[in-house]
């Protein structure tokens, strides 16, 4: 049975406290119950923009590298089942001014068709696409994957039959709270494989970065440069688009990054 309308405003209500709920997690009894109710079996990529990455000639084939977003472009051809949700619970908890509201997730496989109706709406493949060309020119990012938490609150399964995709803004994402949940939680959400972000020596401290930029906090000040902290990095590519001196890149170290992606996604959710 999908969860009633009325969750939604009791998600609504307690959006605010989540960073309190997270620090709880550190608990470790508590930690664990969480981990096991609501991220057990996760595996989430977060993607980073197309335009981020631009096409290293140091591969030895170039021509082969295909953008981040072919990955949510595949899943969205595969699925047999696409539900895109009427608007972000995130964004709408915190009643967003600066991302759209109403560019909300979009699950796929056989699970989401059990979802609340009054939620959102089944939709063809070429509305789905339409969709996540209109997050990323809201300046959205993607995560994808297998998020146990959406398997709870819609009250829809089983979890390797539902996959996520979240279009996320930099100020109201639920993963904001990655730097004060527990590690064993918080390595559930990562970046690509064979995506690293980078500082070059063009760096000239001027702070933008460091600015509501980075969700996770990864990116400060030290001796007037920015340093990146690659274990906390989740490679979304944000401090590449706002660094006046374009002295931030992604860097390709592998240029099978899309395939080997969607191979270890199909491994945790299947939506056909």
């Amino acid at each position: 049975m999908a969860s009633p309308y009325w969750l939604k405003f009791l998600i609504n209500k307690t959006f605010s406290q989540r960073f309190f709920y997270s620090k709880l997690t550190h608990y470790p009894v508590i930690g664990k119950l969480v981990d096991y109710l609501l991220f057990d079996g996760d595996d989430i990529l977060i993607l980073p923009r197309d335009k981020v990455i631009p096409i290293n000639a140091s591969l030895s084939q170039p021509e082969s590298l295909m953008a981040p977003s072919k990955i949510v472009e595949h899943f969205i051809r595969q699925a047999n089942t696409r539900w895109l949700m009427d608007f972000c619970i995130c964004r709408d908890s915190t009643q967003c001014k600066d991302y759209p509201i109403d560019l909300g997730c979009l699950f796929l496989g056989d699970a989401a068709k059990n979802i609340n109706p009054k939620f959102g709406r089944e939709v063809t493949v070429e509305v789905a696409l339409e969709h996540v060309q209109k997050c990323r020119e809201a300046g959205l990012v993607h995560l994808i994957g297998r998020n146990k938490l959406d398997m709870v609150w819609l009250n829809v399964g089983p979890g390797e039959r539902l996959m996520t995709i979240c279009n996320c803004c930099p100020c109201c994402c639920l993963w904001k709270v990655l730097p004060d949940i527990t590690p064993e939680i918080g390595d559930k959400v990562t970046r690509m494989p064979g995506i690293t972000v980078r500082v070059t020596d063009e760096c000239i401290g001027c702070g933008a970065c460091t600015k509501d930029v980075c969700f996770v906090n990864a990116i400060k000040l030290e001796d007037k440069r920015a340093v990146i902290n690659q274990a906390a990095c989740r490679g979304c590519g944000r401090c590449v688009d706002v660094c006046p001196k374009e002295a931030i890149e992604v860097v390709i170290d592998d240029e099978n990054f899309v395939s080997e992606s969607i191979r270890r996604l199909e491994n945790v959710v299947d939506v056909t």
